[in-house]
C-alpha cells in the first residue's frame, strides 16, 4: 500500500513540473553524465587502471573546451536556423572552403600565398568572414525567394562549397601558415584557449540577439507560423536571409579557427561537422519543426556530446561506439521533443 502511494505521489510530482523538468532537462543530463563519467573515472583508479582521475583535471576541462568551440560556434548559427524550421547542411563545407581562402592570405608558401602574410590576421579573419557570408546569403536568398526547402539548397551549396575548396588549391593542403594567424587555434589569454573566448563571446553575443532584440522575437516569430508572421507584417523572407547569412558568417569564424588550429587548411575539413551542430542544437532541446529553441540548450547539448566524447576517448573506447550513441541520443531528443504530440493532435 506504501509502495503504491510513493509511486502515485512520484507521478504526482512529475505530471506538476512537467514544465520545469523540460526546461531544465538538459541541464540535469549534463550533470549527470558528468557525475557518471566521474564515478567511473573513481572506479578506474581504484581498480589500478588510472594513477588518478584524469576526468577531473584542469587540464582536461580545457581540452573539452577547445574540442568544442568550433562544432559550438557552428552550433550557435544552427540553432537560429532550426528555430526557424529550417537546416543548414552546408556549414562544414563552408567552413573548409572560408578555411583554406583564409590560409592562403596566411601562408608563407610562395607557390599558395595570395597578398601579404605580414598581414597575417586581418586578412584571413576578414577574407573568412565575407566567405562565409556570401555562401550563407546565396543560401537564405534562393530558399526563402523562391520558398525551396532548406535541404535541397544547402545540400547544394554543401557540394559547391566542397568543389569549391578543392578548385582553389587543386586539392592540396594549405601549410607553412604565419605564427600570428596560428595564434587564433593554440594560443592562450590569462590561461584559457583563444577558440574557447571566441566560442564563449560569440554565444554571449548570439543569446542577446536571439533573447533580447526584436530580431529574436521575429526568429521564433517566422519558426513557430511564418503565416501568422507575414499577417503581423513580419518580412519572413528578410528573416530568412538574415538567419542564414549568420549562420554563414559563424561557420566561416569556425573554419578560421580550425585552421589556425590545426595548422593547416585541409579540403577535407569539416566533413560531417553539420551532424555535430545539428545533433547539439536537438539534443539541446530546439525543436526541427520551429519556434521553439535556447542557446543556452544548445550549449549544454554540445557540452554534452563533448563530455561523452572526452570520457569514452579516457576509456580508450573505440570512436565508431561514440557514433552510435550520438545518434541515440538524437533520436531519443527528437522522441522528446513535445511538438511531436502537438503535430500528431
Amino acid at each position: 500500500m506504501d509502495s503504491t502511494h510513493s509511486l502515485t505521489q512520484g507521478l504526482t510530482f512529475i505530471a506538476r513540473n512537467k514544465r520545469r523538468l523540460h526546461k531544465y532537462g538538459i541541464i540535469i543530463a549534463f550533470f549527470v553524465l558528468c557525475l557518471v563519467v566521474t564515478i567511473i573515472g573513481e572506479v578506474q583508479v581504484a581498480n589500478g587502471a588510472w594513477s588518478n582521475n584524469y576526468f577531473l583535471r584542469n587540464e582536461n576541462m580545457l581540452i573539452v573546451l577547445r574540442q568544442i568551440s568550433i562544432n559550438g560556434i557552428l552550433a550557435i548559427g544552427m540553432t537560429f536556423v532550426v528555430i526557424t524550421a529550417g537546416v543548414d547542411l552546408s556549414v562544414g563545407s563552408v567552413l573548409a572552403l572560408s578555411g583554406i581562402v583564409a590560409a592562403r592570405f596566411a601562408t608563407t608558401n610562395s607557390g599558395l600565398s595570395i597578398g601579404d602574410s605580414a598581414h597575417a590576421l586581418i586578412m584571413p579573419m576578414l577574407v573568412a568572414l565575407a566567405i562565409g557570408i556570401v555562401c550563407g546569403l546565396i543560401n537564405g536568398t534562393i530558399l526563402a525567394r523562391y520558398r525551396l526547402q532548406p535541404f535541397i539548397v544547402t545540400m547544394g551549396m554543401l557540394s559547391a562549397a566542397r568543389g569549391l575548396a578543392l578548385l582553389t588549391t587543386d586539392g592540396n593542403p594549405v601549410s607553412q601558415l604565419n605564427p600570428d594567424f596560428r595564434w587564433l587555434g593554440n594560443g592562450y589569454v590569462l590561461g584559457i584557449p583563444v577558440p574557447v573566448i571566441l566560442f564563449i563571446a560569440l554565444f554571449a553575443l548570439g543569446w542577446v540577439l536571439l533573447n533580447k532584440t526584436l530580431f529574436g522575437r521575429y526568429v521564433y516569430a517566422v519558426g513557430g507560423n511564418q503565416k501568422s508572421a507575414r499577417t503581423s507584417g513580419i518580412s519572413v523572407v528578410k528573416i530568412k536571409v538574415l538567419v542564414y547569412t549568420l549562420c554563414g558568417a559563424l561557420a566561416g569564424i569556425a573554419g578560421l579557427i580550425l585552421t589556425a588550429r590545426t595548422g593547416s587548411a585541409q579540403t577535407s575539413a569539416g566533413a560531417a561537422y553539420e551532424l555535430d551542430a545539428i545533433a547539439a542544437v536537438v539534443i539541446g532541446g530546439t525543436s526541427m519543426a520551429g519556434g521553439v529553441g535556447t542557446l543556452v540548450g544548445t550549449f549544454f547539448g554540445i557540452l554534452i556530446i563533448g563530455v561523452m566524447n572526452n570520457g569514452l576517448d579516457l576509456l580508450g573506447v573505440q570512436s565508431y561506439y561514440q557514433q552510435i550513441i550520438k545518434g541515440a541520443l538524437i533520436v531519443v531528443a527528437v522522441l522528446l521533443d513535445p511538438s511531436r504530440k502537438q503535430q500528431r493532435d
